[in-house]
């Protein structure tokens, strides 16, 4: 597989026009659905590759592009997510500056 190409459980004949937002590999029982006993196999049967991680940021990216941005009637809920979402990103990052200062007195 290069870079570009489709997925190799992807079939046309089969699976329809091509949708990135899908998982094209064997089926799985849904994660909500998973017993606390069974959590451990759960997760041994996950790919665990770079690539396979990138494939899921990657469907998540277009499953939030599908339902938020690109509905006919999109609304304001995609800016009021992504300004949340940087909100957390910059306080994550400026939390040990911002820690120093919990207790501090002006006076």
């Amino acid at each position: 597989m290069a870079f570009g190409d489709y997925l190799a459980e992807y079939n046309p004949k089969v699976h329809g026009p091509y949708d990135p937002a899908r998982y094209y590999g064997k089926a799985d029982v849904p994660f909500g659905q998973v017993k606390l006993g069974e959590l451990g196999a759960w997760f041994g049967r996950r790919n665990k590759t770079p690539s396979a991680i990138a494939g899921a940021f990657s469907r998540v990216w277009w499953r939030w592009n599908h339902k938020y941005v690109q509905p006919k009637r999109a609304g304001i809920a995609p800016f009021l997510q992504l300004t949340a979402a940087a909100m957390t990103f910059f306080y994550a990052i400026n939390y040990g500056k911002m820690r120093h200062h919990r207790r501090y007195k002006y006076h």
